[in-house]
């Protein structure tokens, strides 16, 4: 059988908010768009109960504002670092 589900282009992420409000989504996907490249949302109902889904894709080849430095910063740490449990 095979998966429906396609992977997205590398570099790039599915990102789906479900919240119970569609102005709860939209901020959570203003937020992301101010730190990568993002195609459109796309909004539809939650459930039964309400709420929302928001779907749409960014691009982490292209960040941008906070995640620029955030990304180059932690890439180039990122193996130098020992992880610990914090105990």
């Amino acid at each position: 059988m095979e998966s429906e589900t396609q992977m997205p282009a590398p570099g790039h992420a599915e990102v789906r908010v479900v919240a119970a409000t569609p102005e709860v989504a939209r901020r959570v996907a203003e937020v992301l768009r101010r730190c990568f490249a993002a195609t459109e949302q796309r909004s539809y109902p939650a459930g039964q109960e309400g709420g929302t889904r928001l779907h749409l894709t960014v691009d982490t080849t292209q960040p941008a504002g906070p995640a620029q430095s955030w990304l180059a910063t932690s890439e180039s740490s990122a193996d130098e670092r020992e992880q610990t449990d914090g105990l």
